[in-house]
């Protein structure tokens, strides 16, 4: 005897266990549900145990969570409308884990739908019901993780999502008119799932304009063939403000068809930032070769992306993405890393100086606002955007810290040298003893560990010269100080 099967929640059971004709289907009590009122229902039995219902979105607790969960429970297509590297992407790819574990679906052969065993739409599926007894009718389960396509709109074509007509059907004698000569797009091969559009703008109008009949009346036309599907799929887009909001990149009829739209944004506060960089980067900081990230570093790189979203010489309508910062951190952990492996440093811990690496990470994602960076190059404005990163995090700890003790320790007129692959043990002669209340501010062990000093001193004369108290210099990847 077979279980009731509306799988609502996962249940352990093996192939065997699952009806495998639709007579045994029928038998177990499973009941058809459309694939918004699947995630509905699945969607309100998390919410309703408080499960973490979006894992890995960090700071969108109290804005977009809240509004993608009132567009699931409404039943709308949705839109998510944020520059790049907001997680976009990622929240449409989250969203199938609300449809049932597994469905049943007609077991037919060359059919491309998975066709509903109660209401099927293709008319293969209508014979089958119709002719042949429930006990030799096949039936075979869809899997939640195949259940989600997704698509660049760039280069899609109307074939590609919609369908064409297939020249091998008709030159095997099938009708132009008829069914059997279409060759069906990702959409109606999505039937009972999701479908995801990424940069909606970008995608031809004669396709836009196919997806909104789709939204409109659910059915397919192709190549002037009205094939009267009554299509079951939830459609998800992803857009550019810049672009979406410009006249004529999208039709206003398909706007008006999308349910709701979710704005999506970057951290509001340098500390979510600084949890999604950690999340997402995968260096393991342990190993063979460990280092130790000091929080004021981990503070300077987010910091870093955080003023060039508010630089006057970055194109803002483009964005900088939070992959910028967690290519920035990989990249200042590799420095650190190579260091300690060349000098034998245990644990290897990231300096200023292997901000100068940043180059290769930073300026591909970049875009360099032409009228306002007045012939500076891509990489001075890297370099001032990083400078105004240190100067905003080191006037923190001034002032909750008091470092203007530690600064007079570099106030003695001397020649400063600092570099990448110096060892920590060249930073020991600049600072014989290490006042008390260094500890306190950089809320690291410089005390006792002359790699953390090092970076200590580094972030100090970093500082300095960013509040425009000394000078520096840089020859051949050492920088010098003047004190």
């Amino acid at each position: 005897m077979f279980l009731p099967i509306n799988v609502q929640k996962d249940c352990e059971m093996s192939d065997s266990a699952l009806p495998a004709t639709l007579a045994e289907l029928r038998a177990s009590g499973w009941k058809s549900r459309s694939v918004k009122q699947e995630i509905r229902e699945n969607f309100l039995q998390q919410l309703a145990c408080g499960a973490e219902l979006f894992p890995g979105m960090v700071g969108y607790e109290h804005t977009v969570i809240p509004e993608i969960s009132l567009a699931l429970l409404a039943g709308h297509d949705i839109l998510f409308l944020g520059e790049k590297g907001q997680g976009k992407s990622r929240l449409m790819r989250l969203l199938p884990r609300f449809l049932d574990p597994v469905i049943p679906y007609l077991d037919l052969p060359g059919c491309a739908v998975h066709e509903d065993p109660w209401h099927p739409i293709t008319k293969q599926g209508k014979a089958c019901v119709a002719e042949r007894p429930e006990t030799d009718i096949p039936i075979a389960w869809w899997p939640r993780e195949q259940r989600y396509a997704e698509r660049l709109a760039p280069g899609t074509r109307f074939a590609d999502i919609i369908g064409e007509i297939d020249p091998a059907a008709l030159a095997a004698g099938a009708s132009m008119s008829a069914e059997e000569a279409l060759h069906f797009g990702l959409i109606p091969r999505m039937h009972r799932g999701l479908f995801a559009m990424n940069e909606l703008p970008e995608l031809d109008e004669l396709v836009q304009v196919g997806l909104f009949n789709i939204l409109e009346e659910r059915d397919v036309q192709i190549r002037g063939y009205p094939i009267q599907f009554d299509l079951d799929v939830m459609i998800l887009f992803s857009a550019n403000p810049a672009t979406y909001n410009r006249s004529g990149k999208v039709i206003p009829q398909l706007k008006d068809r999308i349910g709701s739209l979710i704005q999506t944004h970057y951290p509001e506060d340098r500390d979510g930032g600084i949890r999604i960089m950690e999340q997402e980067c995968d260096i393991p900081l342990d190993g063979q070769f460990p280092v130790a990230v000091p929080w004021f570093m981990k503070q300077i790189i987010e910091e870093i992306s955080r003023r060039a979203r508010r630089s006057r010489y970055i194109d803002q309508q483009s964005g900088v993405s939070a992959r910028f910062s967690i290519a920035n951190y990989q990249t200042m952990i590799a420095s650190a890393r190579r260091r300690g492996a060349l000098l034998g440093e245990v644990p290897a811990v990231p300096r200023i100086s292997d901000l100068g690496h940043l180059y290769a990470s930073s300026l591909g994602k970049l875009e360099i606002d032409l009228m306002s960076s007045h012939q500076m190059s891509e990489k001075q404005v890297l370099d001032a955007v990083i400078s105004e990163a240190v100067k905003a995090v080191f006037e923190e700890y001034v002032e909750q810290h008091g470092l203007d003790e530690i600064s007079k320790i570099f106030s003695k007129g001397v020649r400063i040298e600092v570099g990448d692959l110096l060892p920590s043990a060249h930073y020991e002669s600049l600072l014989k003893r290490v006042p008390p209340v260094w500890d306190r501010a950089f809320e690291v062990n410089a005390s006792e560990n002359a790699a953390m000093r090092a970076s200590c001193v580094e972030f100090v004369l970093a500082g300095l010269h960013a509040t425009e108290r000394i000078s520096r210099s840089q020859k051949h990847g050492v920088v010098s100080y003047d004190l």
